[in-house]
């Protein structure tokens, strides 16, 4: 684990798998922190062991697998997968310091931030009105799209955390377990960079991650 500060915001860099409920303990304890001045704003990148959660908007029937452990979670959003391969990026942002109490433009900068980190690796990533996450369209078969990142916040006292997941290289048949974000058409799947052509280490895709962070969030 590596801590950097830039511009008075923490990058703490995890390098091995964090359990979740661990994470969940960490935000709560460090949001508190942070709403009371007494630690720095942060972005924590790391990835977690194989693992559903469920988030305030979940539906448990859309859990297939009834072997699988379901974690609920006061993040928004339904129930997804997480694992290794899988880039997590908790964003803990305190905006009322920024000026910026607005849940909807905060979304909205996850969204351009993963859009443009996504096409500075040659992946086109889309918004779809309806539909929370970031899409690519299918090459193949072009009337599918396919999720590739998604989106789940919290925000308490106005400090924001949970955050955003990309697909960079994970087991993409860990979703078969699950209705991936409650959405079932068949014209909707999931992808990756992997999946995608693009082969990337999380440690050169977290470089961009940052770049692109602060172009949003600090420019």
């Amino acid at each position: 684990m590596r801590i950097e500060t830039y511009l008075m915001l923490d990058w703490k860099y995890t390098n091995t798998l964090v359990p979740y409920q661990e994470s969940l303990d960490y935000m709560e304890e460090n949001v508190a922190k942070i709403h009371g001045k007494n630690a720095p704003e942060q972005v924590w990148l790391l990835e977690h062991p194989n693992i559903y959660t469920a988030g305030v908007s979940a539906n448990e029937d859309d859990l297939l697998d009834p072997n699988q452990t379901l974690i609920r979670t006061g993040r928004g959003g339904q129930i997804t997968y997480h694992g290794p391969g899988m880039r997590i990026a908790y964003i803990m942002l305190d905006l009322k310091k920024r000026n910026n109490c607005d849940i909807k433009k905060y979304i909205c900068n996850l969204e351009s931030w993963l859009i443009n980190s996504l096409n500075a690796v040659g992946v086109k990533g889309e918004r779809r009105k309806g539909r929370v996450g970031i899409w690519v369209v299918d090459k193949n078969n072009p009337d599918h799209e396919n999720k590739i990142a998604a989106i789940g916040v919290r925000v308490r006292k106005w400090v924001t955390y949970h955050g955003i997941a990309i697909n960079v290289n994970p087991d993409l048949t860990k979703y078969d377990a699950i209705v991936p974000c409650g959405i079932s058409d068949q014209k909707l799947g999931v992808t990756s960079l992997k999946k995608e052509g693009i082969d990337i280490a999380l440690e050169e895709f977290d470089k961009i991650l940052k770049q692109e962070f602060i172009k949003i969030f600090e420019g």
